[in-house]
């Protein structure tokens, strides 16, 4: 059964009907030929999707040089930034039992996504939300620690069976990602408060990296069954002249501390929390994003302020 819709949310039958909530940054413009972010990589030999293609196959790529520094410095950016918010920082398991894992999300959405391991009740996350998820199943957490703000740096593996595919080449949609990602329990009274400040964590990020984004408000069908309501975080494309998804914060009401067993204690009462869960970074999209909107018109690509320092 999904979880209930927040009133909030646009009914629409798919995304063509989710709602722009607000723009920031701002385009930029170009006196040359725009370049995606596969062509960049390649002419300045920051990446390789033709040795991995062969390696491995499609969906993965190796990242060379430059491009695999700034990548570390995405990370970097993320956790300095989320520390000085006071979120606790955590290291994950990578790989989590069958039980843990389908707590986060509904089955179907599981076996398009996760990597299982063949004759083990392990599975590869997708994402660190499940870990973080899943670290505190069968819990009681004290009404006086609450809210417990948490925030991880993992790799995250993907199947990505489904209508999307994989892309042939490049770091758009693959089979792996780095992602430092963001997760509360928190009161219920309280979830909404925690949503609006994980999305600004997030603006913060992409503020400081001087990206042109846009904010988008899910609809009804274009929703996962699992949250209240998702906002996604998109950032801009020069080559294909359109904003696209970097990441998403949902507000999951107790959908997900039900199926893991997770209550505080308020006086003699037992109750449910919240949980909530952002992309503070998704750093493969990011990098793609960054470079196409940074290039320059020798061909090389400029830095933003704000990682220079890494």
């Amino acid at each position: 059964i999904p979880n209930l819709i927040s009133k909030q949310v646009p009914v629409g039958k798919d995304a063509t009907e989710n709602k722009e909530i607000k723009k920031g940054g701002k385009i930029p413009k170009f006196s040359f030929p725009v370049k995606n972010h596969v062509e960049l990589a390649e002419t300045l030999n920051i990446a390789d999707f033709e040795t991995s293609a062969r390696v491995t196959g499609k969906g993965f790529y190796y990242l060379k040089n430059e491009l695999a520094l700034l990548n570390q410095a995405l990370i970097r950016l993320a956790i300095d930034i989320l520390k000085k918010k006071k979120y606790e920082y955590i290291e994950t398991p990578l790989m989590l039992n069958e039980k843990s894992i389908y707590a986060s999300m509904d089955k179907e959405a599981i076996e398009q996504s996760v990597y299982k391991v063949k004759d083990e009740d392990l599975n590869l996350i997708g994402t660190a939300e499940q870990s973080l998820l899943a670290m505190h199943s069968e819990n009681t957490i004290l009404e006086s620690v609450l809210p417990k703000k948490y925030f991880s740096y993992s790799m995250c593996f993907r199947k990505e069976i489904g209508a999307h595919g994989i892309n042939e080449k490049g770091l758009w949609r693959t089979h792996q990602f780095n992602k430092v990602e963001q997760f509360i329990f928190c009161k219920p009274e309280d979830s909404w408060k925690e949503f609006d400040l994980l999305l600004d964590n997030s603006i913060e990020i992409f503020k400081q990296l001087e990206i042109p984004f846009r904010t988008i408000d899910l609809s009804t069908e274009d929703i996962t069954r699992v949250a209240t309501r998702t906002v996604d975080l998109e950032g801009w494309f020069p080559s294909q002249n359109c904003y696209r998804e970097l990441g998403s914060c949902s507000n999951c009401l107790d959908y997900q501390a039900r199926r893991s067993n997770i209550r505080y204690q308020k006086g003699n009462e037992m109750s449910f929390v919240h949980t909530l869960n952002n992309t503070a970074i998704a750093t493969e999209r990011m990098l793609a994003c960054l470079v196409e909107n940074n290039q320059q018109p020798d061909g090389s690509i400029k830095i933003p302020k704000a990682l220079w320092k890494y």
